[in-house]
């Protein structure tokens, strides 16, 4: 368990990195409260993205975005309505969900993903 959660980690670090190059600043790592986790929280122009990072070291198992089950993207959405009023922002701010799909060498950003 100790190295998949290692190597998920690298993962989250690289797919924050990627985000940053792409413009987004990033203000959580791994949040985390009684109702999940989410992998990173970042903002772009004044859209506030909660991100899922899935690695796949290749699609013999199914692309890594196809692992975001709709059973894990209710907890997402609990998750970052904890975040919201943990944060005391607006429960109508502008926010959408992405996934950060990192398949061998090959990352994919996928935009309000659901």
């Amino acid at each position: 368990m100790e190295n998949k959660r290692r190597i998920g980690t690298e993962y989250e670090i690289l797919g924050a990195e990627f985000l940053e190059q792409k413009g987004y600043k990033i203000l959580e790592r791994n949040f985390r409260c009684h109702q999940g986790e989410i992998d990173l929280i970042a903002e772009k122009d004044g859209v506030l993205c909660f991100v899922e990072v899935k690695y796949r070291k290749n699609a013999a198992y199914g692309y890594p975005e196809e692992a975001v089950s709709y059973k894990k993207q209710m907890k997402l959405r609990m998750v970052a309505e904890f975040y919201l009023v943990y944060r005391k922002l607006p429960l109508n701010s502008s926010c959408r969900f992405d996934v950060i799909a990192v398949e061998g060498q090959e990352i994919r950003h996928i935009i309000n993903a659901f």
